[in-house]
């Protein structure tokens, strides 16, 4: 192409949509199960069915991406499995709201086969909009193979491994207390109980001895559980309750006689060191009343409301009313001792966003310890790496302390669990297909369990299950296990570390061999985003300001391994004038003429046919390869994002680009053919190596430039390698070459200072003498005058390592020499001078005023440790400041 049919702006909007279309048209993402290439494989984190796209997404599904687009241009085949979790809770509640909005109804007033209808109907309307979100940022998912966890070969998965692990003995349905949350009426894992710190109370309530004889006073910050206490505690060691101990209690407003116990549980420093003993709600309470054999009393129904058990009285209250009538009567009775405000822990759904409720139920658990151990080895013995590394601590504390798994909920939408009971003799029959009737008495047509299973029961499977486990199938054997796993360190305990189980448990590998944990992204001001502080932004906006590539440059670039992002909008200024920065320098060498013949490999090319800035480029692109390929085999990808940008910004457009401008202009036409070649090789091999963060400006400006057919896609080029050393040296390239390069743009950069510090106008050329320290230098500043006297826009360069300035000039030293630039016919010295001596007084009398500042002990006592500090830089700067205008003083006279 040509610089004239090329858009002299970039859109990204109109490319994105053009190449994803033409990707997804030419099968670009799918994967080959019979290739003989090595496979790489990735599995999307399934998002949630109603979900939509956020940051999140956009950083961990970019990331991802990197690694897919990066592996097959290192010819692996990669697959790269999308799909959606079909969230359980999530879900069901959106569809109920839905539901109730728009007609007013509830899902009992439908009944469930009715309820699933309207949920499945309602998920192929406005369900899986999040994965329209993702192509929108050039994801390169194999969308053959998306994948949806209630999708029958998936559920058959379930299905399967319940059974499998229940004939282990690892699935048993058991009465014990649980999570359970009073808005979604269902029990929760231990993991799906965020705990946040409150203000709440700490009543002190008395319950007067049976005989009579006075009474024990317990702390509490639950009074509505009282009504369901079986016991009051003491510590065995308390020597305050020793002769307590055995007697009884009457439970006030209950009046229901309790024993008190001795049980180490009892911390003798809380409250009065008599606690009231409540086995159905509460964690501790249970274990204490398991050991002691106490009644378990459960007073609340399965919607928070108080139940039978809690007495005519407070029956169908709510909780929080129950607790005030509680409390009223307790004071009513001359029963409250005393009230303290208290700092504590309240569990809270988090689905449902409510404060869970301890509650002792009926629920199907999986024994993990068994399966836990296997996964503690993989990740010890490195069959499973974390990036950070620091994240294997956590994993093991919570593997090592692993609790059974609650596994069953009280949905309708879900795995529903594959048990039966017989009605006739209660026997519990696990099956895959429906009894004709009891195994063990013969009575027909036993009952389906109610309850469905816990979404992250599906999920822990989706490694293989995507692949069509139990099935034999030639993908489940081609592309398991998978290579890579991106995903938040939040649900490490979920997802993770139970994925880890599943996989060596029914596959006998490790699901994946890595893990990388992505960072959280926090706004500008470090506050974590969210929904309620309005300060997420959405991420389809974002790309239709900016553009795809520019939001995924961006939120790479300012993510540092293992550390909090600090996200704005306006950072993606970043990206976009990254992707107009190449766009530009791509339309400037277009307009120079058609592409290099030969710029793939330079092979006909030695040193003596490149200039040094030609060879300096090459150079700093052998270091770039290795440098980008060495960040991403680490996942550092926000390392890969800042060396791309370091070379094309500030080392190929600042000072290449700018030093062969020289070359494309003169007549020497082999120098200037061999230029355009290197600039040819060196955009070529950057925009491979840019592409699997920047896919889509990448893919348009290889078309542009001519560098692969209309029938090609950069997506299958092969990724750069670095040169064999006997073709360095044949280029001439090398560290010393690098180095001495550098010392002169450091020259460069140093006469600018000049100009700038002696205000010489922006368009004024001036005259430049350069003494060298030595003849080597002399001789490496002579082997390029013209892109030298271009680069420091000289009227003239005289080299000359005798020279001694006859007159006022402005200097520059670096390790190649001293730069001089003489100042009489450039500047109004006598204006220059009374302009620095202003600036000098000035100058001065701000440092006199800071140090008196200083030494004043009132103010660097009693002032802010940060203010002083601040005060003592201004010092320093100010020092800096006047000995400068003092040596350009010194310059004139």
């Amino acid at each position: 192409m040509s610089e004239q049919t090329m858009a002299k702006a970039y859109d990204p909007a109109e490319v994105e949509k053009r190449w994803y279309a033409e990707w997804e048209t030419r099968g670009c993402f799918h994967a080959d199960a019979a290739s003989p290439r090595t496979p790489y494989t990735i599995v999307i984190p399934p998002p949630n069915v109603t979900g939509m796209l956020t940051l999140g997404h956009v950083l961990n599904n970019t990331l991802q991406d990197i690694l897919i687009r990066w592996s097959r241009m290192r010819g692996r085949e990669a697959c790269w499995v999308p799909g959606t979790d079909h969230a359980g809770i999530a879900t069901q509640a959106k569809v109920e709201r839905f539901l109730k909005d728009t007609e007013g109804v509830t899902r009992y007033e439908l009944g469930r086969e009715a309820f699933l209808g309207r949920v499945w109907q309602w998920k192929e309307t406005y369900g899986g909009k999040i994965i329209e979100q993702l192509r929108r940022i050039g994801t390169a998912c194999d969308w053959e193979r998306q994948r949806f966890t209630l999708d029958p070969g998936l559920s058959r998965a379930v299905e399967e491994v319940f059974i499998r692990l229940y004939e282990k003995g690892l699935v048993y349905k058991g009465s014990r207390l649980i999570h359970w949350c009073p808005k979604s009426r269902t029990a929760l894992s231990d993991e799906e109980v965020i705990y946040r710190q409150e203000q709440g109370r700490l009543w002190y309530f008395r319950y007067p001895l049976r005989d009579g004889a006075g009474h024990i006073t317990v702390a509490t910050t639950r009074p509505e559980t009282m009504l369901g206490d079986t016991a009051v505690a003491v510590h065995p060691d308390d020597t305050r309750y020793r002769d307590r101990v055995g007697t009884k209690v009457l439970l006030p407003l209950v009046n229901r006689e309790i024993p008190v116990i001795a049980d180490p549980f009892v911390d003798p420093q809380f409250g009065t060191g008599a606690v009231k003993v409540t086995p159905a709600h509460d964690p501790n309470d249970y274990e204490c009343g398991l050991r002691n054999g106490l009644d378990m009393i459960n007073v609340m129904n399965d919607d928070g409301t108080m139940g039978p058990a809690a007495g005519a009285d407070f029956e169908g209250l709510d909780r929080v009313d129950c607790r005030r009538e509680v409390i009223r009567r307790m004071e009513a009775l001359g029963l409250v001792e005393r009230v303290e405000d208290h700092v504590h822990q309240i569990g809270y759904s988090e689905r449902g966003d409510v404060p869970v409720e301890p509650r002792l139920s009926e629920q199907w658990f999986v024994r993990m310890r068994p399966l836990a151990e296997p996964a503690i080895a993989a990740v010890r013995d490195g069959r499973v790496r974390f990036y950070p590394e620091r994240w294997v601590k956590t994993y093991m504390h919570w593997m090592e302390n692993i609790h059974d798994w609650c596994i069953s909920r009280q949905l309708w939408w879900g795995h529903r669990i594959p048990a039966y009971t017989c009605a006739g003799c209660g026997r519990i029959t696990v099956s895959r297909a429906q009894p004709a009737a009891c195994p063990g008495c013969g009575h027909a047509s036993p009952r389906q369990e109610e309850d469905v299973l816990d979404t992250w029961f599906s999920s822990w499977l989706w490694p293989f299950s995507v692949f069509g486990w139990p099935e034999d199938s030639a993908d489940l054997r081609r592309f398991y296990p998978t290579d890579a796993l991106v995903t938040g360190p939040d649900i490490i305990f979920f997802w993770v570390a139970r994925m880890i189980m599943a996989g060596l448990e029914f596959m006998g590998e490790v699901p994946f061999r890595e893990v990388y944990f992505t960072s959280i992204i926090r706004d500008d001001s470090g506050r974590k985003m969210s929904k309620s502080l309005n300060n997420s932004p959405d991420p389809i906006d974002v790309v239709a300001t900016y553009g795809a590539d520019a939001l995924r440059f961006t939120i790479i670039y300012i993510a540092p391994v293992g550390q909090d992002i600090r996200y704005s909008n306006e950072k993606c200024e970043i990206g976009r004038n990254f992707a107009n920065k190449i766009w530009n320098a791509v339309r400037f060498r277009l307009r120079q003429g058609p592409l290099s013949p030969g710029w793939e490999t330079l092979d006909d090319l030695c040193a003596a046919d490149l200039r040094t800035d030609d060879r300096w480029i090459l150079a700093r692109l052998e270091a770039t390869i290795r440098d980008v390929t060495q960040s991403l085999e680490a996942f550092r990808f926000n390392d890969a994002a800042r060396f791309l940008y370091e070379f094309m910004w500030n080392e190929f457009c600042d000072w290449y680009l700018e030093s062969a401008k020289a070359v494309f202009g003169e007549g020497d036409e082999a120098r200037r053919r061999a230029a355009l070649r290197v600039f040819d090789h060196a955009m070529g091999v950057f925009l491979r190596l840019l592409h699997p963060v920047m896919p889509f400006v990448t893919e348009e400006l290889v078309h542009q430039m001519g560098y692969i057919t209309a029938a090609e896609t950069i997506m299958t080029a092969p990724w750069p390698e670095c040169r064999a050393a006997a073709d360095a040296e044949r280029l001439g390239i090398g560290e010393a070459l690098v180095a001495r390069v550098a010392a002169k743009f450091d020259l460069i950069r140093g006469v600018r200072n000049v100009r700038a510090q002696y205000l010489v106008p922006a368009g004024r050329r001036i005259a430049v003498v350069i003494a060298p320290t030595d003849a080597e230098n002399e001789a490496f500043l002579r082997e390029d005058p013209v892109a030298l006297q271009s680069l420091l826009y000289a009227s003239e360069v005289v080299i000359d390592r005798t020279y001694q300035p006859g007159g006022p000039a402005g200097t520059a030293v670096c390790d190649l020499g001293t730069a001089y630039v003489p100042l009489a016919d450039v500047i109004d010295l006598d204006a220059e001078r009374d302009r620095l001596r202003r600036q000098e007084a000035e100058t001065l009398g701000f440092l006199r005023k800071a140090e008196q500042k200083l030494a004043n002990r009132g103010f660097v006592d009693k002032a802010p440790a940060a203010v002083v500090e601040k005060e003592r830089t201004r010092l320093s700067e100010l020092g800096d400041l006047l000995a400068r205008v003092r040596e350009q003083i010194a310059a004139l006279s």
